[in-house]
């Protein structure tokens, strides 16, 4: 299972982490969206109704690439505890199922039909005969200086860190900052002569540096 969290209208076109996002989308074989149904009725907050959840989605995936529309997908409508009345949501043409985290009402059933369609789209894709060819990849850090107070660092895994979570919230940049610690990133910054207030480039995002 792969979480996609953040896909917001305009990810087709790079907006927030899209495209980042939408790769990971390319290497499933089935899709569950999440709607929230409590969403239009909660007090405070402007209303999105399901259906223009579901339309975004879909939209998006569509734009980034068609074929990911033909794919079996299963429809979550969660927060079902905050709601009366389900009826309009189960009336989709996707198989469509009722949760809550709260209640657990409908989590057993939506988790046996995601392994389900999972299962049938294995058993569906045609085998193909040929050589699997393993090759190792080079792993480790490289540090390059890019400008007067501005440093690239890469790599796969570090790439990998930052790629796969969503750098604007604090406890995210916090987990980030642990792993690239973990990785010898700051050690390898420091002796590259990086100081406070330096420019680190990984991937697409710009970090400021504290020793």
């Amino acid at each position: 299972m792969a979480d996609i969290p953040g896909l917001i209208e305009g990810a087709s076109e790079g907006k927030g982490l899209g495209h980042q996002f939408l790769r990971h989308v390319e290497r499933a074989r089935v899709l569950c969206l999440l709607l929230d149904l409590a969403l239009a009725t909660t007090a405070g907050l402007d209303g999105v109704d399901p259906a223009e959840q579901e339309r975004i989605l879909l939209e998006e995936l569509g734009q980034y690439k068609p074929e990911l529309l033909e794919r079996p997908r299963v429809v979550l409508g969660t927060k079902a505890d905050l709601i009366v009345d389900a009826g309009e949501f189960l009336a989709g043409d996707s198989e469509r199922i009722v949760i809550s985290a709260v209640t657990g009402d409908g989590v057993r059933r939506a988790v046996g039909a995601m392994a389900s369609a999972v299962h049938e789209a294995r058993q569906s894709e045609q085998r193909q005969e040929g050589v699997v060819l393993l090759r190792p990849q080079a792993t480790g850090s490289i540090i390059e200086r890019v400008g007067e107070n501005e440093f690239k660092v890469s790599g796969r895994d570090v790439e990998r860190v930052v790629a796969l979570n969503d750098v604007s919230t604090h406890e995210a940049t916090a987990y980030i900052s642990h792993r690239l610690d973990r990785l010898g990133v700051n050690k390898l910054l420091a002796r590259a002569g990086a100081a406070d207030g330096d420019v680190i480039w990984i991937g697409g995002f710009s970090f400021e540096y504290r020793a």
